[in-house]
């Protein structure tokens, strides 16, 4: 079995006659063109079109990206878990493939003696999920009881040869899954784990001096480093590869790419070099370069970037470049009151589905100075000119151009993705993360019904 990295979670893998695209994000100007990738890319999306199959761990679109699949060739088999919703399996046909579903925890043979078993993250354990994430909730009524998270893992193996790919899933939702591989496979040759944060904190939030966002950032670097000490505790893999989440911003948000949790990939392998006994050995690998594990050759010695050349990059290239809804005129604030009755309407009704309440104000810049104050327990909204800062709330700042796509429904732009993409300036007092707010706040678009579940879906990431 021979594994190629390619860039953050997409890796090519080989084994026999068969071939699997994991996670293919390509092309730059994911999350509405503020991630990139760095270096530039010397594959492009056609140079796959050979492969048997994709797989796609779930819809953020640093692993499902439309503009890389839109340049793939359709008739190649798009392999996804079998979420509760359809949102992934309808976006995936939306661009011409076909989504075939796996059920969690079945090993499926693809072709001869590979086969590939997909996990949802959260063990199809739903009360494990609400519990801890916040995010995706269960409805006992459903006909069809099953995952209700955004992530999912995989393990693809030959017969001889096992690997396990984790994606984004956060160790102490995914767990009992991974125990679950660990005593089902045994022996694990490759572990493919998360090691960064692909998450707007620290360096969207807005009242935060630059010395605090650098020692949350060193926090959190840190905290990801050593949650991912887990996954390799309960794998034992003979190899393991620290991957996904690796970007770098663009745009008007490049200079905030000093504050990301996204440490330089020498950095984290000598911590995990330190960190890590046994024989378990640690795999960076430079795009395009893969690794055998027969013997555990490398095409090539890893190389790491060079710093200065990648500030110049960020300052002379990607500062350049504009985020697509900056071609859009300016909407007029009578524009963006249009979308709130039926937002605030959508946002209430799924506030009352999951039982949530707080006293925390959202307020959301509209135009000119003035910005929408909205509740979280069913008390409404207005529109003020200045926030009060004396109570427990939620500042959001986002350019009125993407505040339009995101009112306008979540078949345009998603909250979630906004602020994952950095997009949203965050201000917050007191100074913690109410999960159930952010969910709440996915609803708060003038759409209908069908766009309601890939809200919910996408609030997870963090």
């Amino acid at each position: 079995m021979q594994v190629t990295y390619l860039s953050s979670a997409a890796v090519l893998v080989e084994t026999g006659e068969t071939s699997i695209l994991c996670d293919p994000w390509l092309v730059d100007g994911a999350y509405y063109g503020s991630w990139t990738h760095y270096p530039p890319l010397d594959v492009e999306p056609e140079d796959f079109d050979d492969v048997d199959y994709i797989y796609l761990s779930h819809v953020h679109p640093d692993h499902f990206d439309p503009a890389t699949l839109r340049r793939m060739d359709d008739d190649i088999p798009v392999l996804i878990h079998d979420y509760r919703w359809d949102y992934l399996r309808e976006a995936v046909e939306d661009l011409g493939f076909e989504a075939r579903e796996l059920p969690h925890d079945e090993r499926v043979r693809l072709d001869g003696d590979v086969h590939i078993n997909v996990l949802a993250a959260d063990g199809c354990d739903p009360e494990l999920c609400g519990n801890f994430f916040g995010c995706s909730w269960y409805d006992p009524d459903a006909d069809r009881p099953g995952s209700t998270q955004v992530d999912s893992m995989a393990v693809i193996d030959d017969g001889e040869y096992t690997l396990v790919n984790t994606n984004d899933c956060p160790y102490p939702i995914a767990e009992s899954s991974c125990r679950r591989i660990a005593d089902r496979y045994g022996d694990v040759d490759l572990l493919c784990h998360q090691y960064s944060a692909a998450q707007f904190y620290p360096q969207a939030v807005t009242n935060y001096d630059r010395e605090r966002k650098l020692a949350e950032r060193d926090r959190v670097i840190r905290e990801k480093h050593e949650l991912a000490l887990n996954f390799l505790d309960v794998f034992d893999p003979s190899y393991y590869m620290p991957f996904a989440g690796e970007y770098v911003l663009a745009g008007d948000l490049a200079e905030l790419n000093e504050y990301t949790a996204n440490p330089p990939r020498e950095e984290a392998r000598e911590f995990f070099r330190e960190h890590v006994d046994g024989d378990r050995e640690c795999v960076f690998l430079n795009s395009g370069e893969h690794i055998d594990l027969s013997d555990g050759s490398r095409s090539a010695p890893f190389r790491p970037v060079d710093r200065d050349a990648k500030r110049t990059y960020i300052e002379e290239v990607l500062s350049e470049r504009r985020f697509e809804y900056e071609s859009d005129p300016m909407p007029s604030l009578e524009d963006l009151e249009a979308y709130l009755p039926l937002a605030y309407e959508n946002m209430e009704a799924k506030r009352a589905r999951i039982g949530y309440e707080t006293d925390t104000t959202v307020y959301v810049s509209m135009r000119d100075g003035v910005y929408l104050a909205l509740s979280m327990d069913g008390s409404g909204y207005e529109l003020v000119r200045d926030p009060d800062h004396d109570v427990d709330y939620v500042q959001l700042d986002v350019d009125p151009r993407l505040l339009r796509w995101l009112l306008e429904g979540t078949d345009r732009a998603h909250w979630a993705d906004a602020k994952i993409g950095s997009h949203l300036g965050v201000r917050k007092e007191p100074d913690v993360y109410e999960r159930g707010l952010y969910n709440c706040l996915g609803d708060f678009h003038a759409a209908g019904e069908r766009v309601d579940a890939t809200a919910a879906a996408t609030m997870s990431h963090d």
